[in-house]
């Protein structure tokens, strides 16, 4: 960034300088999100303070803390805590704390090993005989076939994270109750519609975790000296950090403005009437956050008065006033720069393993780059969703050579080539141009993303999107229903779930599904029987992962905003000036959906691991259910049914192998030859016929000028020649294990 006065020139247009101060800012992430890698918000925010010229760092005080506990100065200081306290503990922590040099001995070195320091590590901790084992190492034995196939560094990998849920157990009952490795004080912080008990935890004595914070932050206080900080709040699990971040700042200095923001903020606060939440923070601002920070930071630089803001939250004369009399818009996708991950620890994550199966691995495994390809949801009617907010109901995509620029860039800047696209729902149009210009490029990276099931993504893209580099994709089956799903507009069915699934998997792309019970009105019947459709994919090995999350009416969803129209009763909470999102509500028609919790969690965990595919559902509850009323190997009819492609003239055919290689043969024929990254095979062909589909599949390369070819064009080309009809041609032997090669149509 070059400066003349105050004038900052944006580099990537030099001719549009931007006026401003050059203000400090520091970007925070508060404890915790994740282990692996960082939360993408004050990146995403720090890309777009880099177009206008305004000085920022930033920091993820949720890692800076777990490796403060995580190494071992922090493991003595927890042992001799808990010895200071002389309190009763649980046999489980009397015994970790005998073991204490054991532990003391080998954190630092498990540390190391999962920031992938010292790989060579990973002998010595399946010996079993290295690591102390707790609680959490009780039911390993019978995990002991997943690591046949995964090998030595992941068996390694999950025994460490068990060794740190061990400790992080001993943290929770004996240091801080509030403390979790993704979370910090959540059930304090979920459904707080009333500030009280917050305000009451933050002026509690402090806990060792809160002094690591206190340390972590009053370094990066000290050092950048901002006058604003600004803190993304993503969930719950953030807010009692962030409050507690605001807190010790303004005792480092009362003259900085601190700034609140992010999905907790724009979920749970958009009702905030409580003052005493100024006591911590200045500024609250809600929804996407380049345009509200902008306009702020003009008030801040004395360029605005306060009556002129954008979507935010004040305290004035003693009263929360709400401020949206800003003229300025949203700032468009394209223009809110690069994500940029500089100051953040990168090398510093820890690339846990809570599970062997390799598709839930994801979410805690490796440090993925985070990008988004479209704002907001195409789809935005599912009736349990927020679609009436701004994250949610705004749908702005952008192009694939501007994302395939930003990952270029990040590339440069981190050294990562993986990338988790944090999209609702990504648009499949959107992917598929994606995938061809990665290709384009001859981009080598990894990624996945959240779709929805439908039917666009049929073989023939899923083979396209798995030779760009994406290698999961996780989307919402929610209940296995046909009756519920219609009944939360979810747009899709079992059936067309179960197909796209096959399509992905056969293409080699892991499937995660977002499950769901307890969906207003759902019978127990409809329980058992989405229980036993979702068996049945992993018996067919459509699914390779899943979740239940038990449903949760929400004040900005559809349920939430019309409850008698899905036959439920809100019953609560009580409104009193602070979060209002989670709704309690009665389902006089539904079962009694926390019955079912345990079995289905249960079941789903043996699922995802191979296991207890063949017992009957019973087996997995301790009180009578339903028999299902799903036949037997209903799924598997499903699979073997197929479906005629009905859009042919409007799709793109493209040819994802290596450039064809052709030789003319003394008989006036010719052999094409072509490659693909598992081998090699040829045909031969009439002269004629054989040149133009040489021809026909270069031009299909990705990498070609012309780069693609429609479907009308080849097919009316193929005619022109006199050669019969291109359709059946298109299903002839010959075509069909080409195709089979990497000749696809999307």
């Amino acid at each position: 960034m070059s400066v003349v006065g105050h004038e900052w020139v944006n580099p990537d247009k030099p001719n549009i300088p931007y006026l401003c101060e050059r203000m400090r800012i520091l970007l925070i992430t508060p404890p915790f999100t994740q282990l692996n890698t960082p939360y993408p918000a004050t990146a995403y925010l720090k890309g777009y303070l880099n177009t206008l010229g305004q000085i920022s760092r930033q920091a993820d005080l949720g890692i800076e803390v777990m490796l403060k506990l995580f190494s071992q100065d922090g493991l003595k200081s927890v042992f001799e805590a808990i010895e200071a306290k002389d309190e009763p503990i649980s046999e489980e922590s009397y015994r970790i704390c005998l073991l204490r040099n054991h532990y003391l001995r080998t954190i630092d070195p498990v540390v190391a090993f999962l920031q992938h320091r010292d790989p060579t590590l990973a002998y010595s901790i399946v010996e079993r005989g290295f690591l102390p084992e707790g609680r959490h190492f009780k039911d390993l034995d019978q995990l002991d076939w997943a690591f046949g196939t995964l090998g030595i560094q992941d068996h390694a990998r999950h025994l460490a994270t068990l060794y740190l849920e061990d400790i992080g157990e001993l943290v929770r009952e004996c240091i801080d109750g509030h403390f979790g490795f993704s979370r910090y004080a959540e059930r304090l912080c979920r459904t707080a519609s009333d500030f009280g008990p917050l305000a009451h935890a933050l002026n509690e004595p402090e806990s060792l975790i809160v002094k690591w914070l206190n340390v972590s932050l009053k370094a990066h206080l000290d050092m950048f000296q901002p006058e604003v900080v600004a803190l993304s709040i993503p969930f719950p699990g953030n807010l009692f950090g962030a409050l507690k971040i605001a807190q010790l700042t303004k005792v480092w200095n009362q003259d900085v403005a601190v700034v609140a923001g992010g999905g907790f903020a724009n979920t749970e606060l958009r009702s905030l009437s409580d003052p005493r939440v100024f006591d911590f923070f200045d500024y609250v601002c809600l929804d996407d956050g380049e345009a509200p920070f902008r306009v702020l930071l003009e008030h801040l630089e004395g360029k605005r008065v306060s009556a002129h803001l954008k979507r935010t939250f004040l305290r004035k004369e003693g009263k929360v006033e709400w401020v949206n009399d800003a003229i300025e818009k949203d700032v468009p996708q394209r223009d809110t720069g690069v994500p940029d991950y500089s100051d953040l620890l990168l090398d510093r994550y820890l690339s846990v393993m809570e599970l062997a199966n390799p598709m839930h691995r994801l979410w805690s495994d490796g440090r993925w780059n985070k990008l988004t390809l479209a704002h907001g949801c195409y789809w935005g009617k599912c009736a349990f969703c927020d679609i009436s907010l701004d994250y949610i109901k705004r749908y702005e995509p952008i192009t694939a050579d501007v994302i395939c620029d930003r990952m270029e860039t990040i590339i440069r800047q981190t050294g990562q080539r993986g990338f988790h696209f944090v999209d609702e729902a990504a648009p499949p149009a959107l992917m598929r141009d994606l995938a061809l210009e990665i290709l384009r490029r001859e981009l080598v990276v990894t990624w996945w993303t959240n779709i929805r099931f439908e039917k666009r993504f049929d073989a023939d893209l899923c083979w396209l999107l798995r030779a760009s580099g994406c290698v999961a994709v996780s989307g919402g089956l929610e209940v296995a229903s046909d009756r519920l799903l219609d009944r939360m507009k979810k747009g899709v069915t079992v059936e067309q779930v179960a197909r796209v699934a096959q399509s992905f998997t056969n293409a080699g792309v892991m499937v995660h599904a977002y499950l769901m019970y307890g969906f207003p009105t759902q019978t127990a019947q409809e329980t058992i029987d989405s229980l036993e459709r979702v068996r049945q994919m992993f018996e067919s090995g459509v699914l390779q992962s899943g979740f239940w999350h038990h449903f949760a009416m929400t004040a900005h969803s559809p349920v939430g905003m019309d409850p008698a129209a899905y036959g439920v009763q809100e019953i609560g909470p009580e409104f009193k000036g602070f979060a209002d999102n989670d709704r309690h509500h009665e389902d006089p028609s539904g079962a009694d959906h926390d019955a079912y919790s345990k079995g289905l969690r249960i079941s789903l965990f043996n699922f995802m691991q191979g296991s207890g595919l063949d017992l009957p559902l019973q087996q997995w509850f301790d009180f009578p259910v339903p028999a299902s009323t799903v036949p037997d190997g209903w799924i598997e009819s499903v699979l073997a049914t197929s479906t005629p492609d009905a859009d042919r003239q409007h799709k793109t055919m493209v040819w994802i192998g290596s450039e064809p290689q052709t030789e003319e043969l003394p008989d006036g024929t010719l052999e094409l030859t072509l490659m693909n990254s598992r081998g090699q095979a040829s045909w031969i062909w009439p002269s004629n016929q054989g040149k133009w589909l040489t021809e026909t599949i270069k031009n299909c390369m990705p990498t070609n000028v012309m780069r693609t070819s429609d479907w009308k064009t080849v097919s009316n080309d193929f005619e022109a020649q006199g050669w019969g009809d291109w359709a059946r041609f298109w299903q002839s032997d010959p075509c069909v294990a080409i195709r089979s090669m990497g000749w696809l149509l999307v």
